[in-house]
């Protein structure tokens, strides 16, 4: 269904409602589309923040270069520019 946005403000509860049965309704603007309404999904949940909070951790050495491998790129028989 397609109406313009006086006819929206005009009837809204009644899109509403057949929104709620399972319509689409699409607003126009001067004849051009500008907004859609459909039904919320139910039971839809939102993310939730924080859910890892004390679940993840990172080691205090985390960026250190171990020294082997420090060594291993100081003894390489490769020589720079190669």
């Amino acid at each position: 269904m397609t109406v313009n946005i006086q006819q929206a403000k005009a009837s809204l509860s009644k899109l509403l409602q057949r929104v709620s049965l399972g319509e689409e309704v699409i607003i126009t603007k001067a004849g051009k589309p500008i907004a859609r309404i459909v039904a919320a999904k139910a039971g839809q949940k939102k993310p939730q923040l924080g859910w890892a909070k004390g679940r993840v951790w990172i080691a205090h050495d985390f960026d250190a270069t171990p020294q082997d491998l420090i060594d291993a790129f100081h003894n390489s028989p490769i020589e720079p520019g190669e």
